[in-house]
């Protein structure tokens, strides 16, 4: 190798680092983190995908987006958060746990995070305000929680005989406390009695349900949480063996053979999420950002499903769905 020859290697070997920069200003790596996994995910990260283009903002354009999933193992939160903050992404993006998004939020002051849960931001600690966000956190609230106490009212025109309601939740979600206080009190309004059960994997919620039957407890309100999401299917069997009555918090169950669900709609909460992403990549930034809420509540009753329980759904009800499945 002559002389000319490693004068031109070391030229392109000391380029490399501006090269480096170059491609990192041109295309700058999101870091996604999501609390579940990938394959139950996909209509999340569509959504988000969307919002990002109509930002003007597409993967492999002007954009890398940098993937992780904890399988919904809350044990995995910590160590996920500070390997997405290591890599130093222009903005995070955290799905769907509030615990999550607080992890992530603690691994870091000064990258943007632009987060999508159902619980209440300000309430949990990741926002000061829902208008005025402040410091380097924003994203979309999707209220899943909050509106446990209209659950009850729906699942009490559908059960009117039922005097007790059995009450599903996580106890390692963060939010378990606060929605366990809102339903009790919310069913002592107007009569009813909450019996509360736990389960925070497949064991126990074969334990929860079985115990359900055995009080003969035939309605329940299953607790918004990614855990009963991933396991919907299970979840929804479960209420069928046992002919319980079941209402939740998103659309996915009665699309897999539940009886009723109110809220908002899970996947479409991540188009606006990827519009923020795209707008702080676009130069705003987290503390002028407010906090966004759904504006759209669905209400979905799977017919089916309340034939199989032996329930007949009152014609009101079925024309204020906003989706009905025979």
């Amino acid at each position: 190798m002559n002389r000319r020859d490693i004068l031109k290697i070391v030229g392109l070997v000391s380029a490399w680092p501006a090269i480096g920069r170059a491609q990192s200003a041109d295309m700058p790596v999101i870091g996604f983190l999501s609390s579940g996994s990938k394959a139950d995910r996909q209509d999340q990260v569509d959504a988000f995908l969307r919002g990002l283009k109509e930002a003007g903002r597409k993967v492999g354009e002007n954009l890398v987006i940098e993937y992780r999933w904890a399988d919904d193992r809350d044990d995995h939160f910590q160590a996920l958060a500070l390997e997405i903050v290591r890599l130093k992404p222009a903005v995070i993006a955290v799905s769907s746990s509030t615990a999550i998004a607080l992890s992530v939020k603690s691994a870091t002051t000064t990258i943007p995070i632009v987060f999508c849960v159902g619980g209440d931001p300000v309430k949990n600690g990741l926002v000061a305000s829902l208008n005025r966000p402040g410091g380097n956190v924003t994203g979309i609230s999707y209220l899943s929680n909050a509106l446990a106490p209209k659950r009850l009212e729906l699942l009490r025109e559908l059960t009117p005989k039922q005097t007790v309601i059995a009450h599903l939740v996580n106890p390692k979600n963060s939010n378990a406390k606060a929605d366990v206080d809102e339903m009790v009190a919310a069913a002592h309004a107007v009569g009813l009695q909450i019996v509360l059960f736990e389960a925070s994997n497949t064991r126990e919620l074969d334990v929860s349900f079985l115990s359900m039957a055995q009080q003969k407890i035939g309605a329940l309100i299953v607790a918004s949480d990614t855990v009963f999401l991933s396991q919907r299917a299970n979840v929804v069997t479960l209420s069928a063996q046992h002919k319980i009555a079941a209402i939740f918090d998103g659309q996915e169950y009665p699309h897999a053979g539940g009886l009723i669900s109110y809220g908002a709609n899970r996947p479409a909460a991540f188009r606006p999420a990827g519009v923020c992403v795209g707008r702080i990549l676009n130069g705003a930034t987290p503390a002028e950002l407010p906090v966004e809420q759904p504006t759209t509540l669905e209400l979905v009753v799977n017919l089916k499903a309340a034939k199989a329980l032996g329930l007949t759904v009152p014609p009101t009800l079925v024309a204020r769905a906003d989706d009905v499945i025979e």
